[in-house]
């Protein structure tokens, strides 16, 4: 039986993947100049052969394989594809139009928003510190919306698209490496379709003559897909609990990215509504401490 215990590896493993997270907007930031459905294309070529390396050396082939032999399979990754590449349009494109605060903002309000997803279509039954804490979230997206005079898209965007991938995710019958790679082989084709139509029309910005934003490009696929391999083994050793608190690490270091390098504007909205942010991850965190703490308990 596996021990829902943490481990030093797993918390290694875990927190260098958020801290790569929390950077990965200087690398974007780095790639303002090429439009976002670009660079979405060379995050889905290169980090093929890193998955690929990833999976064979683990001796999951076969498990691939079968994937691509079940049209059930198939047809969910499809989905959980297509998710995962609007949430990276998204996310590219919020990063080069200075909307970094906003792309934080999202990523703070997933994890309440995968509790409200399981409440609304798993039935799980939530506690009133989480019931609290969704509310505070919802009532800090009706200030941005009332202060700024516009729903804050971005935030959303990143939050239902990550949050639907999530949960989509967990009902794909295969290991987290193999279901990467299935969904970048699946998106694989339309990649190097629109690729192609850029290069024939002369406007791909790779091998153009720039070569350092050839090696950018080229680089979207490490970035993209180590970071992913790393959390999907740090995961396994870590409590839920645990991974649920490290999570807030890349947003944090999003905001002070964005406001002291990129010199984003806080402003009064923001300063409204991110405490209330704080304050609702705060009570989230404390549900799922207790939570913890009485499994534990039961175990003993």
């Amino acid at each position: 039986m596996t021990r829902n215990e943490d481990s030093l590896k797993g918390f290694v493993l875990a927190t260098s993947v958020y801290v790569l997270w929390g950077f990965l907007p200087l690398y974007m930031k780095a790639l303002a100049h090429v439009p976002p459905a670009e660079v979405i294309v060379h995050r889905i070529i290169w980090a093929i052969p890193i998955a690929g390396v990833v999976v064979w050396s683990t001796g999951r082939t076969a498990d691939l394989a079968r994937a691509l032999r079940t049209p059930r399979m198939l047809v969910m990754a499809a989905v959980t594809a297509a998710l995962i590449s609007v949430n990276w349009g998204i996310y590219v494109w919020s990063i080069g139009a200075g909307h970094a605060l906003d792309a934080a903002l999202g990523y703070y309000i997933n994890p309440l928003f995968s509790v409200l997803l399981g409440a609304i279509l798993l039935r799980e039954r939530l506690s009133p510190l989480q019931w609290a804490a969704i509310a505070l979230a919802a009532a800090a997206v009706a200030v941005l919306t009332w202060e700024t005079g516009r729903l804050p898209l971005v935030a959303l965007g990143l939050t239902l698209t990550w949050g639907a991938y999530a949960f989509l995710k967990k009902a794909l019958p295969i290991g987290p490496n193999q279901g990467f790679l299935l969904e970048v082989l699946i998106l694989l084709a339309p990649a190097l379709g629109y690729l192609g139509w850029l290069s024939a029309n002369g406007q791909s910005h790779f091998a153009a003559g720039d070569a350092a934003t050839t090696w950018l490009l080229l680089g979207c696929g490490p970035v993209t897909a180590v970071p992913l391999i790393l959390y999907a083994n740090g995961a396994k050793l870590l409590r839920l609990s645990t991974i649920g608190i490290l999570q807030y690490i890349a947003p944090t270091m999003i905001v002070l990215v964005a406001v002291f390098l990129f010199g984003e504007e806080f402003g009064r909205a923001r300063m409204i509504a991110f405490p209330m942010i704080w304050a609702a991850l705060a009570l989230y965190t404390a549900s799922m401490l207790q939570q913890s703490r009485r499994a534990r308990a039961a175990d003993a």
